[in-house]
């Protein structure tokens, strides 16, 4: 097993891996949920050294925060991840950008999105 590279990020000394996993499709976005695999995807990728899990809440919404819970009440594991999360966002008002896509959100500055 190669050893998996890491990053300090601040100057706190908060250290995590340099690849992070991101877990929004495994609540909501590409289809149908698979908490198994999902529960499978992130236990590997803490034996790999990947230790810096995205979620939001946004993501089923609350249905990923509850599966990362599942996954982390194992013995041990919450010692061994570092969180990322998003905030401000929701479902609930989540709106269609200008051009109906992600794409399309990348390229529209912030300033011309309008709340539905």
């Amino acid at each position: 097993m190669a050893v998996q590279a890491r990053r300090k990020l601040g100057t706190g000394g908060l250290e995590v891996s340099a690849q992070g996993l991101g877990c929004m499709g495994m609540s909501d976005f590409y289809g149908p949920r698979d908490d198994a695999q999902s529960l499978d995807t992130r236990a590997r990728a803490l034996e790999l050294g990947i230790d810096f899990l995205d979620t939001a809440e946004m993501y089923g919404p609350l249905k990923n925060e509850e599966l990362l819970g599942r996954f982390l009440s194992e013995e041990g594991r919450r010692a061994k991840v570092v969180l990322a999360t998003k905030w401000g966002a929701s479902t609930a008002t989540r709106t269609t950008p200008p051009g109906g896509c992600s794409t399309a959100a990348r390229r529209t500055p912030a300033a011309r999105w309008r709340a539905a």
